[in-house]
């Protein structure tokens, strides 16, 4: 039998041990302050997130990928955060990449046993053709799922660097991986249901770590996602705006600029800035490595 009697993420909070007792108004609010201790236990991470971000973001400059690895929730927070890529800064899907134990249907319906494999996540990770400019991030809230130790062995094995985001000190999953990645929660409102504070601390930490290396190769100018994909009326208006925002100019040069540079926010936006014609605004985003800041100065 597995023991998980030391896990923090297994204890018992003292706070409610009521909870049946509870009226919807007083579970709510139990909830809400509870919530309020993953900000705090997320801030005492920050130094290892920000090498995470160092990480990934030397990966996607050198031409390799961010890849998550997890089960259950932890594994659909890393698939969310990876689909959400493509559409906010315009990169491939190949880019950041969700794995999940159990494929893409468990982000669906529940594969609660494909979690205890230890060759699947191997065969996960060979499948996509892990290299060693990759970065590898495990996630899960025990810290011991073997579908994601497995997979961190072989990982390092490839010679790419990994990190894991878990809510327990010391798991099996940090003593593999590179970099651990610890917000301690405490105990779960409902004993044991970690998609409530674990899943909470380990989605705020994938916001950083994408967000953060986004920006860093180039995919923000000022705080406006200049790369984001406008495929639909509503981000087809929010790329006339930032156009008009980051360049300080009307809707018509806006709209004026997006046509000449077919959509890519990014390029209208160095064009008004530049004052110079499309080609001329492309050659030197191309110069400055996709960044508008640096473009300016080229």
């Amino acid at each position: 039998m597995l023991d998980l009697e030391n896990m923090t993420t297994e204890s018992r909070n003292a706070r409610t041990i009521n909870l049946d007792q509870m009226t919807p108004l007083e579970i709510a609010g139990v909830m809400n302050q509870e919530d309020g201790r993953v900000i705090e236990a997320v801030k005492k991470v920050l130094p290892q997130v920000a090498a995470a971000v160092k990480w990934c973001t030397e990966s996607l400059r050198n031409g390799g990928r961010i890849i998550y690895m997890g089960a259950g929730t932890s594994g659909r927070m890393g698939l969310l955060d990876a689909v959400e890529c493509p559409p906010t800064f315009g990169v491939s899907p190949d880019v950041v990449i969700g794995l999940i134990a159990g494929g893409e249907y468990a982000f669906v319906k529940a594969a609660e046993g494909a979690e205890d494999s230890q060759i699947t996540g191997v065969e996960d990770l060979k499948r996509i053709g892990l290299t060693s400019r990759d970065t590898v991030i495990g996630i899960a809230a025990s810290g011991r799922t073997p579908y994601v130790v497995y997979g961190l062995k072989y990982a390092k094995k490839t010679g790419c660097k990994t990190a894991v985001i878990v809510c327990n000190h010391n798991s099996p999953m940090a003593m593999e991986a590179d970099l651990a990645i610890e917000p301690i929660v405490g105990p779960e409102v409902l004993t044991g249901s970690t998609r409530l504070k674990c899943g909470t601390a380990q989605k705020m930490v994938l916001n950083m770590i994408s967000t953060a290396s986004m920006v860093g190769i180039g995919k923000a100018y000022q705080n406006l996602m200049v790369d984001v994909v406008p495929t639909n009326d509503k981000l087809k208006a929010r790329a006339e705006n930032m156009v008009m925002m980051a360049a300080q100019c009307g809707r018509e040069e806006a709209r004026e600029a997006l046509e000449a540079a077919e959509g890519n926010t990014k390029l209208a936006i160095t064009k008004v800035l530049l004052h110079c014609e499309i080609n001329e605004a492309r050659r030197c985003l191309e110069r400055a490595d996709g960044h508008i800041r640096e473009a300016l100065n080229v």
